[in-house]
Order: structure tokens, then C-alpha cells, then sequence
């Protein structure tokens, strides 16, 4: 048995006005109970325009949700228009933010070298990584995905201490099944999940990658949660359109 905590992020991606995001993280808390937040790790990242909204609506009624963001650039500050820093971040009492997104990957041009700047970057303002990997339906198709997976784990974790790597999350999300209903099975999801868990092991020891907690994304739905979570290995779930129905996505965390 292990004593990884489950947690399950919402990635509101671009969605969610700042009212639109009060009312939903409102409407969302109304649902679950001191049981739930007990059990497990709720996070939620809004787009950036929203993150202040919904920091006061948790700080100002004491909600145990943890704040995160959906990206963030590796300077701190400078002349880069249009960027957000893990320093800004980090003074909105954020305390998660996703990396390496495979919409991230596939729109704006995110390599595992900038993955692994970004992943500098959170550490270096105490924000802990969501770093997400995951193949193709061709990668898939033509039997990669663990070629593919595994380098994104190497390269975009290279040059991380083992308690760096203890801290952080990685979220398996195949990208044939983000937004497609398409879903890995429980057992295909699981098996990716571990060979993940050996990869961290040949990166941080086996110790480490034990600790390390890694979730499933993609088309996660009140329907499979159950069946996902009850996998050795899947300790939790990064979930997007479904965490934008309050109930919905309240329904996840009480899996």
C-alpha cells in the first residue's frame, strides 16, 4: 500500500471569465465536504485573468483547494510581452502550476528543453509542477509511447535533485484522448503510469519514484474515475472539461 495523497486538478484551460470563476469555484465547494477535502488534494488552475478572483474567494472562505496556474515563463521578469512569471504567481498564493501541457506542446512550440526551464522556474519561486507528458495517436499507433513518454521524462526532468523530483507531480495525459471522450482503459493507463514510476526511478531512485505522485488526464468523467483510481499507480487525475461542471467535477473528487 502507499500513502500517496490523491490529487485531482482542474484545468479550466480558456474558459472562465474572473465572475465566471467565482461563481464556479463557489458553486463547486458547495458540493463536497470536510470528508472530501480530507481524502483528497483538490487544486484548481484558472486562466490567468481569473487566478486573483478565485485566490480570494478560497482564502476569503477559508477553502482547502490549492491554487494553480496553467503555465508560467522561466524569467522572472524582463522584456517579454505577454509572459507570466512564477514570481507573479507565486504573490497570488499559487502554489501549482501545470508545465508542458500537450496543448502547450502542439499550439506554442514547448520542447522538453523549455519544459525543463519552465519546471527551473517553478521550483525556483515554491511553486510545485504539474509536468505533463504523453504521446500521440500516431506515436501511439506505431508502438512509441514509451519511447516518447520516457524522453520527455528524462530530458524534461534532467538535472533535478531527487527531492525536487519528490515534490512535484507528473500527469500521464495520452493526447488522443484530451477532449476526444476517448479514454485509455484503467489497465492501459495504469501500465503507462508505472513504466512513468520506473522512469523516475532510473532518474531519482526507486525510493523517490515511489513517492512520486502521477495522474491520468484525458477524458476523465465521473463515469471512469472509479475505475482509473482503483489502478496501483494512478494517484490521481488532471481533469479539463468535466472540472467545469461544479458537480461534475465534485463528483470526481468523491470518487
Amino acid at each position: 500500500m502507499t500513502d500517496r495523497k490523491p490529487i485531482i486538478a482542474g484545468n479550466w484551460k480558456l474558459n472562465q471569465t474572473h465572475t465566471e470563476a467565482i461563481s464556479l469555484v463557489q458553486t463547486f465547494s458547495y458540493e463536497l465536504n470536510e470528508q472530501d477535502y480530507d481524502r483528497v488534494e483538490i487544486v484548481v488552475c484558472p486562466p490567468f485573468t481569473a487566478i486573483r478572483s478565485v485566490q480570494l474567494v478560497i482564502e476569503g472562505e477559508n477553502l482547502p483547494i490549492g491554487l494553480g496556474a496553467q503555465n508560467l515563463y522561466w524569467e522572472d521578469d524582463g522584456a517579454y510581452t505577454g509572459e507570466v512569471s512564477g514570481a507573479f504567481l507565486k504573490a497570488l498564493n499559487c502554489t501549482y502550476v501545470i508545465v508542458g501541457h500537450s496543448e502547450r506542446r502542439k499550439f506554442f512550440g514547448e520542447t522538453d528543453e523549455t519544459v525543463n526551464k519552465r519546471t527551473q522556474a517553478a521550483f525556483r519561486n515554491e511553486l510545485t509542477p504539474i509536468v505533463c507528458v504523453g504521446e500521440t495517436d500516431e506515436e501511439r499507433e506505431a508502438g512509441r509511447t514509451e519511447e516518447v513518454v520516457g524522453r520527455q521524462i528524462t530530458e524534461g526532468l534532467a538535472g533535478f535533485t531527487p527531492e525536487q523530483v519528490r515534490s512535484l507531480v507528473v500527469a500521464y495525459e495520452p493526447v488522443w484522448a484530451i477532449g476526444t471522450g476517448k479514454a485509455a482503459t484503467p489497465e492501459d493507463a495504469n501500465a503507462t503510469i508505472a513504466f512513468v514510476r520506473k522512469t523516475l526511478g532510473s532518474l531519482a531512485g526507486d525510493d523517490v519514484a515511489e513517492a512520486v505522485r502521477i495522474q491520468y488526464g484525458g477524458s476523465v468523467s465521473p463515469g471512469n474515475i472509479a475505475q482509473l483510481m482503483a489502478q496501483p499507480d494512478i494517484d490521481g487525475a488532471l481533469v479539463g472539461g468535466a472540472s467545469l461542471d461544479p458537480k461534475s467535477f465534485a463528483m470526481i473528487v468523491k470518487y
